[in-house]
């Protein structure tokens, strides 16, 4: 097709010879996917014919320079051509004025198409000859007149339709070979979020659902589906240290690979810095790490590494932690997947870090899809052996603590930080709730963020209450049953 991502979706591309109809709103980039399928043909040195019956030659050629095209390679025969070929033919008073012009335009494009001989045709569009038509019935008549001489031909067509006569024009749907159905929505913030369905294609597998994808300079880019199921990777199950004796023993020796972590707490508690530290240590180890941050920009991030002693810069510079800062308002669920995806396979990334949940929740068209595009992405990085980490900011600071989404059930390993208060002094506090993979201490110890890094104290034993932010002392001494630790 020409498309980057299509083929995969269509498993491989439309097979030839066969008619198509791609719909779809007026902007959507039903053209520009047209001009990508034509010059895909010329690159495979494959003539190409353009007919256009609702733009002119200038407004198409206006669109091609727009992403850089050079069409000189590909015939254009536009509707004024057609109508300067009918013109001085005589009226007829016997047939409706509607059937006779119609005749003679499809006359003229059979004609054009016995010239020219091409293997790839696009008819551009559909609405233009469904005017023409005036009835249901005729306009039927004349698409299956083009569809039987076109199937004697060495050729692949697709028509363009603008849906103006409805979301759906079956009869059109029910006489092409495959369609496929490209929409558009526009939040109440941010760019518009285009998608692509294959409604159809017989006899040939495709993948189902909608996909992501955007249009830019250089054309349409589709970000097929992720299929988790798909993807499988040996690795070796070990433990992915931080560098931190005090930590990696909380955690019971650090993150699994292959597993999906959670930090979660309010902000300001230290989740960030948390993914830091294992980010420097997988560096320092020779290993690369992505950061997609969503909540702060690049600058604040490196300036609070470096108050915090994590020389995060340094990293950066040998490109074994790689940043992306990620404008929720600016980027679709697809295409976030498919920038990670990217990291994974084609850089060798070993740990991916979300930072946080939170916007990429806000990234999401609606909540109710993020649970199930997230439960593939994490499955799929599982199987690649990445260490995934999942920043999720609490609502609230002391107390009670909200989130807007549970994605706990997601996780293999939760890390919970918290605010407490004692003796006068916010502190904050850090506990393991839950770890597939393996054990891990039971304790809620005091985290302190300095100049030095991360530092964690001696079990809270004689505090009760901790993690509801006001705890109590108690009296006696620590409970002497460490078989959990």
């Amino acid at each position: 097709m020409g498309v980057p991502g299509l083929d995969a979706v269509l498993d491989g591309g439309l097979p030839s010879r066969r008619l198509y109809l791609v719909q779809g709103d007026p902007g959507v980039g039903k053209t520009t996917l047209a001009m990508q399928f034509l010059l895909e043909g010329v690159r495979k040195g494959e003539s190409g014919l353009y007919v256009t019956l609702s733009e002119t030659r200038e407004e198409i050629e206006i669109v091609a320079r727009s992403h850089g095209w050079d069409l000189s390679q590909i015939q254009l025969y536009e509707l004024s051509t057609i109508e300067e070929q009918i013109r001085g033919d005589s009226e007829s008073t016997f047939f409706h004025p509607s059937e006779v012009e119609l005749n003679r335009t499809i006359g003229a494009l059979i004609a054009e198409v016995e010239r020219v001989n091409p293997v790839r045709v696009v008819f551009d569009s559909l609405s233009e000859m469904r005017m023409l038509a005036d009835t249901p019935l005729r306009y039927r008549r004349q698409i299956l007149q083009l569809k039987q001489f076109f199937a004697g031909r060495n050729c692949t067509v697709i028509f363009l339709d603008d849906r103006s006569s409805g979301k759906h024009d079956l009869q059109v749907e029910s006489i092409a070979h495959g369609v496929l159905c490209l929409t558009s929505e526009s939040p109440e913030y941010g760019v518009s979020r285009r998608q692509l369905r294959v409604l159809k294609i017989r006899g040939s597998e495709y993948r189902e659902g909608t996909h992501d994808f955007v249009l830019r300079r250089g054309g349409l880019m589709v970000f097929p589906r992720l299929v988790a199921g798909e993807h499988h990777s040996d690795f070796v199950r070990e433990d992915f240290a931080s560098g931190n004796k005090e930590l990696d023993a909380l955690m019971g020796g650090g993150l699994g690979r292959g597993t999906s972590n959670m930090f979660m707490g309010p902000p300001g508690t230290g989740k960030s810095t948390l993914a830091l530290q294992f980010a420097i240590s997988a560096a320092e180890r020779g290993e690369k790490s992505m950061m997609f941050i969503f909540d702060e920009t690049t600058g604040t991030l490196k300036n609070r590494a470096a108050q915090v002693g994590l020389d995060l810069e340094k990293h950066e510079e040998n490109g074994l932690i790689q940043i992306q800062q990620i404008d929720p308002a600016e980027i679709s669920p697809g295409e976030m997947v498919h920038r990670i995806r990217q990291c994974v396979s084609e850089e060798g990334v070993k740990m991916v870090v979300i930072d946080s949940i939170n916007g990429y929740l806000n990234a999401m068209p609606e909540a109710r899809y993020l649970t199930l595009q997230l439960h593939e992405l994490l499955a799929y990085l599982n199987q690649q052996g990445i260490v995934t980490i999942m920043v999720l900011a609490q609502q609230g600071l002391i107390g009670l603590m909200k989130s807007t989404v549970d994605l706990t059930y997601l996780a293999d390993m939760v890390v919970l930080s918290r605010f407490y208060e004692s003796r006068g002094e916010v502190k904050r506090a850090l506990s393991v709730i839950k770890k597939r993979s393996g054990n891990h201490e039971r304790t809620i110890r005091e985290m302190w963020l300095g100049k030095n890094g991360i530092s964690l104290g001696k079990p809270l034993r004689n505090l009760q209450g901790v993690l509801t932010g006001v705890p109590e002392f108690v009296d006696g001494k620590a409970d002497e049953e460490d078989a959990d630790l």
